[in-house]
């Protein structure tokens, strides 16, 4: 499949797994929890494939909404959460 046809394609799934390579346990339960608290989301949960692999399969479906879509979501709000966390931080360290 061309690569611009696959794009096209993901923005219309409803269900999808997604790889993140590099990444463990850390993001994939806090894309978990945020992903399951989305309304329209059925189903959120990721895998290691194997312990010795830096890499987690985080699988998503929902009701309608692009299963892309939601992720992008999911991680501009971890994203905030965390810049949220680390302005706290500095302010009491300060």
């Amino acid at each position: 499949m061309e690569e611009k046809n696959y794009y096209e394609h993901m923005r219309t799934l409803t269900h999808a797994t997604f790889c993140f390579e590099n990444e463990d346990h850390t993001l994939g339960n806090c894309l978990r929890c945020i992903l399951l608290q989305k309304e329209g989301v059925e189903f959120a949960g990721y895998t290691v494939p194997h312990p010795t692999q830096a890499e987690i399969n985080l699988r998503i479906q929902t009701t309608g909404e692009p299963a892309i879509n939601i992720l992008k979501d999911a991680l501009d709000e971890l994203s905030n959460m965390c810049d949220i966390m680390l302005n706290k931080f500095d302010s009491v360290v300060k």
